[in-house]
C-alpha cells in the first residue's frame, strides 16, 4: 500500500471517529477523549525520555483529571453528590501531582528539575487543554464540531494559499523559518479567510444557534473563526518547536502517514482553552445583548 493511500485511509478513519463520536453522543466523545489524552501524555513523556514511574503518575493524573472534568462539565451543577465527587477528584488530582514530584526525593534522580518540569508541562499543555473540550461539547456539540471543522479548514486554506504564493518570483514571507520553514504570513491570512468563510456557512446552518439567532451571533461566529485560526496556528508552531528542540520529525506513529497523537491534536492544545473560554463568555453575555 502506497504512503498516499495509507495517509488517506488513516486520515479518513480518524476524522470519522472524531466527528462520529461528537455527533452521536457526548458521552461517546468523552469515552474517546480518555484514551486519546492518555496516549498524548504518554507520547510526550516518551519523547522526553521520562522514567517509567513518571509515566505511570502522568497516566493516573490524566485519568483523575478526566473524571473531575466529567463531573464539572457533564453532570448537573445542582447535584450535590456529584459536586462532592468532583471536589474529591480535584484533591486526588493535586495529590497525584504532588506525590509524583515528591517521588524524585527517593528515586535518586539525577535531573529532578527536568522531571518535575516535564510532569507539569504534560498536564498544563496537553491534558488540561484536551479536557476543556468536554466543557465546550457540554455547552453545545455543534460548537466542538465547528472547532474541529474550522481547524481542518484553516490547515487546508493556509496550505493552499501558502503553496500558491510560494511560487511567486519573490516567494512569500515566512513566519518562523527557524521552526516551520513552510509556514508563511500569506498562508496565515489565507487560513483566517477560509475559516471566516466556513464559519459563515456553519452560522447559516445553525451551528452557532446556542448563542441565539440574532445579528450578534454572526459576529460571534466570525470571532470564533479568527481565534481558531490564529491560536490553532500558534499551537501548531508550539508543537513544531517542541519536536525541533528534541530532534524528531513526528511525535509518534499513531496514524500511518500522519504521525503521532500530538501531531494530530497540536492545534487543539492551544485553541481549545481559548475557544471554550470565549464560548462560555458569549453564552452568558449574548442573552443580555
Amino acid at each position: 500500500m502506497s504512503e498516499f493511500v495509507k495517509r488517506t485511509v488513516s486520515g479518513t478513519l480518524f476524522v470519522a471517529c472524531v466527528v462520529g463520536s461528537i455527533v452521536w453522543n457526548t458521552w461517546c466523545y468523552a469515552a474517546l477523549l480518555l484514551p486519546i489524552s492518555l496516549m498524548a501524555v504518554d507520547e510526550f513523556h516518551r519523547l522526553v525520555q521520562s522514567t517509567r514511574a513518571l509515566r505511570v503518575y502522568a497516566a493516573l493524573a490524566t485519568m483523575v483529571l478526566w473524571g473531575m472534568s466529567i463531573c464539572l462539565a457533564y453532570l448537573p451543577s445542582d447535584d450535590v453528590h456529584m459536586h462532592a465527587v468532583g471536589v474529591a477528584l480535584g484533591f486526588a488530582y493535586a495529590t497525584v501531582i504532588m506525590v509524583s514530584l515528591l517521588d524524585e526525593i527517593w528515586n535518586h534522580s539525577e535531573q529532578p528539575l527536568h522531571n518535575w518540569g516535564n510532569m507539569l508541562i504534560a498536564q498544563v499543555m496537553i491534558a488540561m487543554p484536551l479536557m476543556t473540550t468536554l466543557f465546550l461539547i457540554s455547552l453545545d456539540k455543534w460548537l466542538l464540531l465547528a472547532l474541529f471543522v474550522l481547524i481542518w479548514v484553516n490547515d487546508s486554506g493556509a496550505y493552499c494559499v501558502g503553496t500558491m504564493t510560494a511560487k511567486r518570483p519573490q516567494g512569500n514571507h515566512k513566519m518562523t523559518p527557524h521552526i516551520s520553514p513552510k509556514k508563511s504570513w500569506e498562508g496565515l491570512i489565507g487560513g483566517v479567510a477560509f475559516c471566516i468563510a466556513a464559519a459563515l456557512i456553519l452560522f447559516a446552518c445553525g451551528w452557532f444557534d446556542v448563542f441565539g439567532a440574532n445579528h450578534y451571533t454572526v459576529i460571534i461566529a466570525i470571532l470564533f473563526a479568527v481565534f481558531t485560526s490564529l491560536f490553532g496556528t500558534m499551537g501548531d508552531l508550539m508543537e513544531s518547536l517542541f519536536k525541533r528542540s528534541i530532534g524528531v520529525k513526528d511525535s509518534g506513529r499513531f496514524l500511518p502517514g500522519h504521525g503521532g497523537v500530538l501531531d494530530r491534536f497540536d492545534s487543539i492544545l492551544l485553541v481549545s482553552p481559548v475557544i471554550t473560554a470565549f464560548s462560555l463568555l458569549c453564552y452568558f453575555i449574548a442573552p443580555l445583548l
